[in-house]
């Protein structure tokens, strides 16, 4: 692209001036705003038959977290890059980024003369337009319909071929390296992040810990006695799960990692205890259960043939919340950061974390959550400072299942107080959600930022532990000061590491930043690691 196009895109701070100068010149400043997601034929006529109308054409795009469509993962094209295909039409003058999800501040600060729709918003009665309107004939201006006539959606095009396969049309390393650039994320920022701002941290896990089994089988013939596959077991391999691999994720990642959770007096119990402290991990074990959660899992080669769980429900009774309560008043000066997750054995009710989170909250900095499968402990998490749901989960727990996505997660959010959601979307990746304003009491007058991350996985052995690593990596950070979009990065890098190796293992320190090492969305060199 020629030095000339980039020239023409200008700050908002900056358009004040470029719409002063223009008029004093005796300019007709004309502006157009939308998404511009895909510029298609219905684009450039609109845009043409908007230059023909003065002498200067603004054309101002809306900024990725202001774009709210069903699913949240819009638009597939970085702000950055499309306003580069915008201010490389020869009939564009200026283009600006509007961080906000209608045209209000750049009509604002430009006072143009003319403000061009479509027609298909000729007989509009939208709340946003009307006040867009109303602004722009504030200044003097008209507000005038035309598309020449012809007329796409970028909504429908991408609605009629798939977003799936649109998706795969563009290059997640390019999207990724303009979202990287803009979200202060690089080799060099990583690094520093894992080395110095999550080294050290105490984190403390509370929920149920397991054992995730794992058979390895070999295939035999098909049963003579009915129409069922024989397999001959040659080797198994047994890895701590539920909270307790994601102490292990703190702990190797360079935190320092206290795990609350049920045990009971068997083997396995004993066990997994010993491996946790081994690693260095403070456990702290309520005897009750009878025996640890253990989930099995049968596989020939790679592919799984059957879950068997031996993980019953055993609540704890009123001695051992007294315990769990008393164990947590007396860590709670001393830790930055606290993790609660449900696996449905019993450790964590809803009225268990709310009272947890009134012991914990006035000490500790940062408090995530997650729960495994729709159970409404998600629900008792208010005042968080981040939640990690799958789509399904937030869904079926609120019971909504038509409304947008960034509107379920606004609900959610709204309803607790939440400063950070993360909803994860299986292999599509994450998209990330936090207020606008820095203020809590302003937090949800308007709608939520969100920041779509896909997945960083190159290929995926075993989906298991990938949401565990996610959360761990995520808190710690978070516990270290990053941001939301710096602390989602790390995190959907830690999980990519999970899902390409077979088992629940622990992603260390040095594996992630190897990893960063090798991204292709990075641009500067990751610092030697301490």
């Amino acid at each position: 692209m020629q030095l000339d196009a980039f020239r023409k895109i200008c700050s908002l701070e900056r358009l004040a001036q470029v719409g002063q100068e223009h008029r004093q010149a005796g300019r007709r400043v004309v502006l157009c705003h939308g998404c511009f997601d895909i510029v298609h034929p219905g684009h450039l006529r609109y845009l043409q038959f908007a230059r023909g109308q003065g002498d200067v054409l603004v054309v101002s795009l809306t900024a990725d977290d202001a774009i709210e469509k069903s699913d949240g993962a819009r638009p597939y094209v970085p702000q950055e890059l499309r306003a580069e295909a915008l201010a490389a039409l020869e009939m564009v003058d200026h283009v600006v980024i509007a961080d906000d999800p209608t045209a209000g501040p750049v009509i604002r600060a430009l006072q143009p003369a003319l403000y061009v729709k479509g027609k298909e918003y000729e007989a509009s009665d939208h709340p946003g337009f009307l006040a867009e309107k109303q602004l722009v004939e504030s200044f003097g201006g008209r507000v005038l319909f035309g598309s020449g006539e012809v007329v796409f959606s970028s909504s429908h095009i991408i609605d009629r071929l798939g977003a799936t396969r649109i998706a795969q049309e563009f290059d997640p390393a390019l999207r990724l390296s303009a979202c990287c650039r803009r979200w202060g994320i690089d080799r060099a920022a990583m690094g520093r992040l894992i080395r110095n701002g999550m080294a050290g941290r105490r984190v403390l896990v509370v929920g149920d810990a397991l054992l995730d089994r794992y058979i390895f089988c070999d295939a035999g013939e098909r049963s003579g006695e009915a129409p069922i596959l024989t397999v001959r077991p040659q080797e198994e391999a047994g890895y701590p799960g539920g909270a307790a691999v994601i102490a292990r994720h703190i702990q190797g990642l360079g935190g320092q990692a206290h795990l609350l959770t049920s045990l009971g007096p068997d083997a396995a119990s004993r066990e997994l205890v010993g491996q946790l402290q081994a690693q260095g991990i403070q456990v702290h074990a309520l005897q009750a259960r009878r025996e640890l959660p253990t989930k099995i899992r049968y596989l020939v080669e790679t592919q799984k043939l059957l879950k068997v769980d031996y993980a019953p429900n055993q609540p704890l009774d009123s001695s051992a919340q007294r315990r769990l309560l008393g164990i947590l008043d007396d860590l709670k000066t001393q830790l930055d950061a606290a993790i609660f997750v449900d696996f449905g054995c019993g450790v964590l009710s809803p009225a268990l974390v709310t009272q947890s989170m009134a012991i914990l909250r006035p000490h500790v900095g940062t408090i995530a959550g997650d729960v495994s499968g729709p159970r409404r402990t998600l629900l008792a998490f208010r005042g968080a400072d981040l939640l990690t749901p799958h789509e399904r989960e937030l869904r079926s727990v609120l019971g909504d299942f038509d409304t947008s996505l960034p509107g379920v997660a606004m609900n959610l959010m709204r309803d607790l107080g939440l400063a950070h959601l993360a909803v994860t979307l299986d292999a599509r990746g994450c998209i990330l959600f936090r207020p606008r304003e820095t203020e809590r009491a302003h937090w949800f007058e308007n709608r939520l930022r969100s920041e779509y991350l896909p997945s960083l996985a190159a290929s995926v052995a075993d989906p298991v532990g990938a949401g565990d690593a996610l959360l761990a990596t995520m808190t710690l950070a978070l516990a270290g000061e990053a941001t939301l979009a710096q602390a989602g990065y790390l995190g959907s890098a830690a999980a990519a590491l999970e899902l390409a190796r077979l088992g629940n293992h622990p992603v260390a320190a040095a594996d992630l930043i190897q990893c960063l090492r090798q991204r292709p969305e990075l641009n500067e060199t990751l610092a030697a690691a301490g």
